[in-house]
């Protein structure tokens, strides 16, 4: 399926597949524009909302009954795109607030806190998303619908979710004036364990004011 034909105005908008692929191609399009770094003062709060609306792009798919694909074995998509470039930019656009804390399986009783990275997590999901439209574009509708529901189910649905929590916490503290206390000992690397928690904590803080309050209209931290 061309470019031409995936926005052809012919396509029935009802159609659950049309709805699910405009979804996340409008997501992809997107979170790569927030990674150009052109409006840094907006990117917290509009990533939290890209990430809500696609996740309930994810709920549709996982409240879907079971897709089956017409092929047994999956066809070949070529090399996956690089998203490294992509990951760095939202590392460098989240700095100091991009590591955050999460339990991988909140039903494993006694779960230990993992430290994540945001920016990690939206290269991931796109990367997930990404090889479903490639599917999608070569006119491989049901391999697609299967690929996205079942990497919402494994992947890109848990990661999206704890995504989501980290950007929801962070608005949550500048609109309700809290800022960060405890950073140190987040980062995903053992050894940045040992960094100044104060210094970090106002940094934070002024990344946030900057990021999110004074866009809404908020009190600073």
């Amino acid at each position: 399926m061309s470019d031409a034909t995936l926005h052809d105005a012919t396509r029935n908008p009802d159609d659950f597949a049309v709805q699910i692929s405009d979804s996340i191609e409008s997501f992809i399009v997107a979170v790569t524009e927030v990674a150009k770094g052109d409006e840094p003062d907006s990117a917290v709060p509009f990533l939290l909302l890209e990430v809500s609306q696609l996740l309930l792009t994810g709920g549709r798919l996982g409240a879907h009954e079971d897709i089956v694909p017409d092929e047994r074995y999956e066809p070949d998509v070529g090399p996956e795109p690089d998203v490294d470039e992509l990951r760095e930019r939202f590392a460098r656009l989240l700095d100091p607030v991009d590591v955050y804390s999460e339990v991988f399986d909140p039903y494993v009783p006694r779960s230990a806190p993992v430290a994540c990275r945001i920016s990690d997590d939206l290269a991931d999901i796109i990367t997930d998303l990404r090889h479903g439209l490639a599917h999608y574009r070569a006119g491989r509708v049901s391999e697609a619908l299967w690929w996205w529901q079942f990497s919402y189910l494994s992947n890109w649905g848990p990661t999206a979710s704890a995504a989501l929590r980290a950007l929801q916490s962070l608005v949550a503290h500048v609109r309700l004036d809290q800022p960060l206390d405890e950073l140190d000992g987040l980062d995903t690397d053992s050894d940045a364990a040992d960094g100044d928690e104060e210094q970090l904590a106002e940094e934070a803080g002024k990344v946030m004011a900057a990021e999110i309050a004074g866009p809404l209209g908020l009190r600073g931290v």
